[in-house]
């Protein structure tokens, strides 16, 4: 989604001339209940010419990530039989455990944000997905900030 009418805003060249009214009449075009279901939103902004010179430092390559993913993907399969995205609330409640101070961040994320349950629910499938990817049994508190952080662009405004 475009982050206002005319699409600039927030680009580093100044274009857009969005009023504040306007870009939140844009935003709030998509209803609470829809943005529920949404698990992630990454914002791209423009890339610089410069990076895409034959020259630029190439990013990670793609074999890497999929390596990476399919290690994941595998680790859900054998810990439960199923993938993160569709474990059922009670066993997510399982395999999504948080430590206290863990626990307390994303309580103080679902006030501070106004989360649903629903989307409290989103956010542990995102960081216990984020552990995968990282190789590690339980979700820590940066996988949780992580997630949490993916919501942000998602809350009406």
């Amino acid at each position: 989604m475009n982050p206002c009418p005319c699409g600039w805003a927030g680009d580093p060249s100044a274009r857009c001339r969005c009023s504040g009214e306007q870009i939140a009449r844009y935003s709030g075009r998509i209803s609470g209940p829809l943005l529920d279901r949404i698990d992630v939103i990454v914002e791209v902004p423009r890339v610089a010419p410069a990076e895409l010179r034959a020259e630029a430092p190439p990013g990670e390559p793609s074999a890497a990530v999929r390596m990476r993913v399919e290690a994941a993907r595998l680790r859900q399969q054998q810990r439960g039989g199923i993938i993160n995205a569709r474990l059922p609330p009670s066993e997510l409640a399982r395999l999504a455990a948080l430590d206290v101070p863990t626990r307390d961040l994303l309580e103080r994320a679902m006030e501070r944000m106004q989360l649903s349950a629903r989307a409290a629910q989103r956010i542990l499938r995102v960081a216990r997905t984020i552990a995968d990817l990282a190789g590690v049994e339980r979700i820590e508190r940066p996988h949780l900030a992580e997630a949490i952080g993916y919501r942000r662009g998602l809350q009406c405004k």
